[in-house]
């Protein structure tokens, strides 16, 4: 009974404590996409992902009822960095779910104009007006939408006669600043900080630090991974372990009602884990994490060190020196990482794998047509026929006097030509480890998709090349070799295909330039690179998260430059966060289940060749 009416309680005073019309709701999943594509369109930089922000605590003076039901403490803003663009999980500010949707795409057009300003800082009352000033400026359509937002944020601004003289003079201050962006010098002191405007960025966005980066995504078992619902960065700080079988511990039990803002969380290990700890982190804004070495017998997962010589893939030459882009430099590191070549050890001449002959024979029969496409071809020295047109040209430029040659006047039925050339790049990580089904892992799902897609391609008699690639850090890029240009499709390539197995990170970027070496040697009107991925690109070292994503994304400019066509096939669910920064719309797609990828991949290829 205490139970059940201490609920109840809880229940009516944070009801009674909340102001939000939830009715009225909006959230980020729904906005996500709308709030990008107008932070891009107003010059906003493509590369940063939009994502959720934390909620901070603002110091500001609470309600009696907001102290009683513990609520109030903190609130969501926005604020971009050199990354992501961080908005409010859910804008429940007013009553009209038009002015809460209006409230995103006002954030997001304010924090595309914040760029000018990231080298020269300014207070927080004196950068927002800047940066308000600016979009009605450039933007005069959002005079109007400003105005609205603004009428309904005063509305909720609290009465100045009932603030001390202090906050008083703060908070006309702001409702100054608001109605008439760039009004006000200076913000008053005061003795507690002002209530949040919703209308501005953070005056002092936290300062993010990366917890976890590995490359590997643990599933919870349904296919989903633990982050799927809201993707929020927490602070993250480093501290000392705590020893575990030392010391007495003292307890209060009131004590155990909340979580602190100190949680041991064991990264190495990975045992036993709380069932509500992904809740209660949500809540926290700070983790603290540690790092402990030993190890768990019983949960061993995976080893990165390298492996030995004897049983490692054979290495082809010394490694190849290849740039690397720095966007914070704007610059390439010349011969910063080294590739090395690599040739599987133990591949032994096979035949096609059983439960894939039947889906290789019509494949195979498909693609064989394409050899077959008969067209004419005009204009030609000899052939089965007289060209008319031609013959019709010829005769009218001699009856005119003009002096022509009597050449090109016939045209035939030929075999119509194929003049291109594809190269598969397949990401070979240590994420490909993870199951996609009962039966089969992703790297599973890979290898029967080169099977077929060389299968497929050797039909058609199209020049194909496919290499497979890992990392572990820019000294060690692994290019393992599948398939050349040079090399006839048998069993030989077979069994290198059946030998691939998970390796280490993804540094996408190294693998790209590499790949557009090879494709330069071959002669053809088009030359496509496709990329088969299930994520994004990362690795130990600072190619993690922007980094990464530049990179890669400059090595794809360099190879369209040179007049490629790089594009990607993946199954990460998340790619539409990053994909169309790095390939842009159209040349990428997304396969909604990697089970099916085994026999989408030569049918896109047909349509990517027009065929």
């Amino acid at each position: 009974m205490e139970e059940f009416v201490g609920k109840l309680w809880h229940k009516l005073i944070t009801r009674a404590a909340d102001r939000d019309h939830l009715a009225a709701a909006v959230t980020l999943e729904q906005m996500r996409t709308t709030a990008g594509v107008m932070f891009r369109a107003l010059g906003g930089d493509g590369g940063l992902r939009v994502e959720a922000a934390t909620a901070t605590e603002h110091g500001a003076r609470r309600r009696w009822l907001q102290h009683i039901a513990g609520s109030g403490s903190s609130a969501e803003l926005a604020w971009r960095d050199g990354e992501t663009l961080r908005l409010p999980t859910q804008i429940a500010l007013f009553a009209d779910r038009r002015l809460n949707r209006d409230l995103y795409l006002w954030l997001a057009a304010l924090a595309a104009t914040a760029d000018d300003e990231r080298n020269l800082p300014r207070p927080w009352l004196a950068r927002n007006q800047v940066l308000t000033l600016r979009v009605l400026n450039r933007f005069p359509g959002l005079k109007a939408r400003y105005a609205r937002l603004c009428a309904a944020q005063l509305a909720m601004r609290p009465p100045l006669d009932r603030l001390p003289a202090d906050e008083a003079a703060q908070e006309n201050a702001i409702q100054q600043a608001l109605r008439e962006p760039g009004s006000v010098a200076a913000l008053p002191p005061a003795r507690n900080a002002p209530q949040p405007v919703y209308l501005w960025l953070h005056p002092s966005p936290p300062q993010q630090q990366a917890v976890g980066g590995r490359d590997d995504d643990t599933d919870d078992g349904e296919g989903k991974t633990r982050d799927s619902e809201q993707r929020k960065k927490k602070r993250g700080e480093q501290v000392d372990a705590t020893e575990r079988e030392a010391g007495i511990i003292a307890l209060r039990m009131e004590n155990m009602l909340t979580w602190g803002e100190f949680v041991n969380v064991n990264r190495e290990t990975e045992e036993d884990e709380d069932e509500d700890a992904g809740s209660v982190a949500a809540e926290m804004e700070t983790l603290s994490i540690t790092r402990d070495k030993r190890t768990v017998a019983s949960r061993l997962r995976f080893d990165l060190d390298l492996p030995a010589s004897e049983y490692d893939d054979h290495p082809l030459g010394d490694g190849i020196l290849l740039p690397e882009w720095d966007y914070r430099r704007r610059a390439l590191r010349p011969d910063y990482c080294r590739l090395q070549p690599m040739l599987a050890r133990d591949a032994t001449a096979l035949d096609l794998p059983p439960h894939l002959r039947r889906t290789a024979h019509r494949l195979r029969r498909q693609f064989e047509a394409l050899t077959q496409n008969r067209t004419w071809l005009r204009g030609q020295p000899d052939g089965s026929e007289l060209d008319l047109a031609a013959w019709l040209d010829f005769a009218v430029a001699r009856h005119s006097g003009h002096p022509v040659r009597e050449q090109g006047l016939y045209r035939d039925f030929r075999n119509n030509q194929r003049d291109l050339a594809c190269l598969l790049l397949a990401d070979l990580s240590l994420s490909t480890d993870a199951a996609v089904n009962n039966e089969q892992k992703i790297i599973d799902v890979i290898r029967d998709s080169l099977f077929l897609f060389a299968e497929a391609l050797s039909a058609a008699g199209d020049r194909f090349a496919m290499y497979g690639f890992s990392s572990r850090k820019r000294d060690h890029v692994r290019f393992h070799t599948l398939k050349t240009f040079d090399e006839h499709y048998d069993g030989a390539i077979r069994g290198r295909i059946q030998a691939i197995r998970p390796g280490y990170y993804t540094r996408m970027g190294a693998a790209l330039r590499q790949a557009s070496r090879l494709l330069e040697t071959q002669r053809a009107g088009r030359q496509l690179l496709l990329l088969l991925t299930d994520g994004k690109p990362n690795d130990l070292d600072h190619y993690e998260g922007r980094y990464g994503i530049e990179d890669t994304r400059q090595a794809l400019h360099e190879a369209r430059q040179e007049g490629f066509h790089p594009f990607c096939v993946t199954i990460d669910q998340k790619a539409g966060d990053y994909l169309p920064h790095l390939f842009g719309p159209g040349n990428y797609v997304v396969i909604r289940r990697p089970d099916e990828l085994p026999q989408q991949l030569p049918l896109l290829y047909a349509r990517l060749t027009g065929s």
